[in-house]
């Protein structure tokens, strides 16, 4: 276990993963709004994701992305994504997040997100964390906000496809150590074995 909350264990992908990969990408409603309900490629999960994390295991050790599962009898859920912006710099890292559907609307993303945060600031060295979404996805939207982010901008993408919503942009969401703690965010760990 990587990190642990109340409901949720977070750890590190193996290549035991790539089923459950496959199968969270192969939903047209989780990609949505990723690539216009379009799948993952068992290939391209087998072959380019599953190694992109190892290595980030290798080279960020606490930085990277995490499978969730629920504490409570293993079930996999998706992922959290904390990760360097830039390559070799720990001081701002990327929020993200994908759930299954069976897991929206439970707190999931939120609690993972925010124990995530928690540990970045309070243990990590991580300075200011930013989260990017399609400026159309409410529900990821209000995540950022419950976890201490704050509006920073819309941007467009020039994308190779337009996906339905992507004509009203991008939106960035960030938070420093500073103004996530003056929020009242840091009192309190919510994290277990932490």
């Amino acid at each position: 276990m990587f990190l642990g909350t109340e409901r949720l264990v977070l750890r590190r992908f193996t290549g035991a993963d790539v089923d459950d990969l496959v199968a969270l990408d192969g939903d047209p409603e989780v990609m949505r709004y990723l690539t216009g309900g379009r799948a993952s490629a068992r290939e391209w999960v087998e072959g380019t994701l599953i190694p992109l994390y190892l290595e980030h295991y290798r080279r960020y050790g606490d930085l990277g992305w995490w499978a969730v599962e629920e504490r409570d009898g293993g079930a996999f859920l998706g992922w959290f994504e904390f990760r360097p912006t830039e390559e070799g710099e720990r001081g701002e890292v990327e929020l993200g997040y994908r759930l299954r559907r069976a897991a929206w609307g439970r707190g999931y993303a939120t609690e993972g997100a925010r124990a995530l945060i928690r540990r970045g600031f309070t243990g990590s060295g991580v300075e200011r964390v930013v989260a990017y979404t399609m400026a159309v996805n409410a529900g990821s939207r209000r995540v950022m906000e419950k976890c201490g982010l704050s509006y920073v901008r819309t941007f467009h993408e020039d994308y190779p496809e337009a996906i339905p919503g992507s004509e009203h942009g991008e939106v960035e969401y960030a938070v420093t150590a500073g103004e996530w703690q003056a929020r009242g965010f840091g009192a309190g760990s919510g994290i277990l074995g932490a």
